[in-house]
Parts: structure tokens; sequence; C-alpha cells
């Protein structure tokens, strides 16, 4: 069965180094039939089209992530509409497998599950969320695509870092709410499916590595800045599905909670000052009353895209580098050689300590793991373990060949 013909939209706001980080790694993606998008700041579009590649370029600079979610819509061909946001990066499966599903002509939307900043853990698995904004565990199978049908008022909750939906069926309900200038814009088009009883897949397999680079809202650190776009965008999602007086007041209340208690621990790590848990709850209060406040326009259908323009890509033949930290300098030279000539590289660095191992994708084009030989890669695992490093160097690509081609090669 042929591949179903993907959009792939990326929307980056003043964060050109993440940004061309992560099309490297698009580039490498084995779809054989998926068009690249690119909604983008002055800066980052210069960078973009110095790269020649075969893209839609879409000039974007407003500090809004739902409407320029729907720039990049507007010009989508394809059957199948994915997204990905700037600071992460997609395993070579990815697109290939996220988008599959939708060979059911019953599936609307997909997500995939997503990578925390070590590489390893899981940042996102799968969950639901009700009209009130409350998120709820969902349990799936981890080795398996599995379907779900949404119900009015709790939707199956698929992150905007690693999802994607029929063009038609966004459309039709107008893409994103341009009110959710950020926070919750993929929750409150979510909960609009659900109204529809929509049929969402969740694919395991389709992984995505998500950095949380800095931005307006967050220091690199991960530090707020402002809380006020939380408050503004709860508020509006609320009023958008029908909630109470009484509703709005408690979620308010459960809100306020939730981050306060946040930024507390924050603040006991060391990360903000004391004076700053009042200022950023403040920020939250405000946000929240001016949500309450602005007109909730209707969500008119989006336009029809322009022509599709492909994005050469396809399978690439996979190969593993393995050696010991001293050798680093030697691996990393060889493993940015072996991805200019255009194959899939992962490289392992192991010393001989129980370190954590932790993965990322480096900017030349190729996957670094790096740890001791008797510490852990999942969380999971004993602290310790004792193994040879030939072993270890099996039981890793074993592990990692379940989502990019490897063949081995040790120092």
């Amino acid at each position: 069965m042929p591949p179903v013909r993907a959009s792939l939209i990326i929307v980056s706001r003043h964060r050109t180094e993440t940004l061309l980080r992560c099309l490297t790694a698009v580039r490498q993606l084995d779809h054989t039939e998926f068009e690249l998008i690119v909604v983008a700041d002055p800066v980052a579009a210069a960078a973009v089209r110095a790269l020649a590649l075969p893209l839609k370029l879409v000039a974007f600079d407003a500090p809004n992530i739902s409407a320029a979610r729907n720039a990049g819509i507007a010009v989508a061909a394809g059957e199948v509409v994915a997204f990905l946001d700037d600071d992460a990066v997609p395993e070579p499966t990815w697109l290939r497998r996220l988008t599959a599903p939708f060979a059911d002509p019953e599936v609307s939307a997909a997500g995939g599950w997503v990578r925390s900043r070590n590489g390893i853990s899981f940042q996102w698995q799968a969950g639901t969320v009700d009209r009130l904004t409350r998120p709820a565990p969902m349990a799936v199978p981890g080795d398996r695509v599995s379907l779900h049908r949404a119900v009015p008022g709790v939707a199956v909750e698929i992150k905007g870092t690693n999802c994607a939906y029929r063009r038609d069926v966004l459309c039709r309900l107008g893409g994103f709410d341009p009110g959710l200038r950020y926070y919750l814009d993929e929750t409150e088009l979510n909960l609009r499916l659900a109204a529809a009883g929509a049929l969402v897949a969740v694919v395991p397999g389709a992984q995505v590595h998500h950095f949380k680079a800095g931005s307006r809202q967050r220091s690199a650190r991960r530090v707020p800045r402002s809380l006020h776009d939380i408050g503004a965008s709860t508020a509006i999602t609320l009023r958008r599905h029908g909630a109470s007086a009484a509703e709005i007041a408690a979620t308010r209340d459960w809100l306020m909670r939730g981050e306060r208690a946040k930024l507390i621990r924050l603040m006991v790590a060391g990360g903000i000052e004391p004076r700053d848990v009042g200022r950023l709850a403040h920020t939250l209060e405000a946000g929240f009353a001016q949500g309450l406040a602005e007109e909730l326009p209707p969500l008119p259908a989006l336009p029809d895209g322009a022509d599709f323009l492909p994005l050469p890509a396809g399978p690439r033949a996979g190969r593993l580098l393995a050696g010991r930290l001293w050798q680093a300098a030697r691996l990393r030279a060889k493993a940015a050689a072996c991805a200019e000539r255009g194959e899939i590289v992962t490289l392992i660095l192991m010393d001989s300590t129980p370190r954590y191992h932790w993965q990322h994708y480096d900017s030349r084009g190729f996957w670094e793991q790096s740890g001791g030989l008797l510490g852990r890669a999942a969380r999971t695992e004993p602290r310790v373990r004792l193994c040879a490093f030939p072993d270890r160097i099996v039981q890793e690509s074993r592990r990692l060949s379940e989502n990019r081609p490897i063949s081995a090669e040790t120092s």
C-alpha cells in the first residue's frame, strides 16, 4: 500500500538554530511522499531559504502559534497534515508511522510518543483531557497502534509536537483557534474533534525527541517568564466548550493552585526568587481575566491548499558507530562524514562508570548516546548493571533499531 500523502508543518519563531537542526533530521525521514512547510520569522526564513530545498516557506512573525499553524495549513496539499515543533527531532521512521493509520478512512487524527530531554525517557505517551482542561491517563498498548473513539467533552489528547490530522477534517473545523496564542492550542482542537466523535490513533512507534528550547514564555532552563497566556488560553477554552460560571470558577481555582505549587517547587530548587512566585501568579490571574473578557469569534473553514511539492526523502542505510569516550573526537568526525554521505548514523560512546545514558541529535546529522558501561539507559532499569562492552553495544543497538536503521561497527 502506498504511503499516505502528507504535509509536514513546522512553526518557528526566533529559534533559527534549533529549526535548522530539526530540518536536518526531517531530511532523514523515510516517508516517501510528503511536503515540508516552514512557517518562520524573517531571520529563520532567510536561513531556510539558503538551504535551497524544495519546500513551502511562509513568512510569519507574530507570537501566535495557532495563527502560524493555520497559515501553514492554508498552503498544505497533503491528505494528512502533520505537525512538529522546531525544538523537536523526529526519528527517521516517525512520519511514516504517524500517517499510516490514515489508510483507514475513519481515522481523523493521530498522535505519537514524545521522548524527553534525556532522549530516553518519555515526556508523553497517551492520555485524555476533558472540556474543563483536566487531564487523565489512558492505558494503551506500547507495541502497536490503537484506535480510540473520542466522546463529546472528553478528547483523546495528542500533543502538538507530534500529531497529524486529516486535512479536510482540520479545514472544516477551522483549524486552530487564533485566540489561543500559546498553550492548549491542540487541546482545544482535540475537544472539537471529540464533539464530532472522531476516531483517533495512538501510535507508540511514531517518536520524536523534544528538547524544549527557550522561548518568549520560558527560558532555556524552562523557567517561566510569564503565565499570562496559560491563563488566557484556559479561560477561552472553557468558554468555547460551554463551561458554566461555576465550572469556570472551579477550574480557575484548580489552575491557580496547580501553577502556584509548580512555582514553589521551582523556587525551592533555586530556579526563581521568592518574589517571582507572586509576580508570576499575578500574570496567570491577569491572563485568565483577559480570556474571560475577549470576544469569541466563530472559526471559519480554512481554504484549500496549493499544489503538492514533495521533499526528496526515503529510506536510507543505517550505521552504528561505537567506542570508548576517549575516542569521541575521532568517532564524531566519522559520524558526521557518514551522515554527510546520506547515512542514518547512531554513535554510542561509553566509559567504565555507572553514569546514566543520554541521547541527543547532533546538528551535523547524527544521533549520539553516551553514558557508562555500568549505567542504565531506560530509567526503569537497575542503577548499576554488569555487562561486557560488546554485549552492552548489542543490547543498546537492538533497542535503538526499533526506530532507525542500524548496522554495527565498533572501534
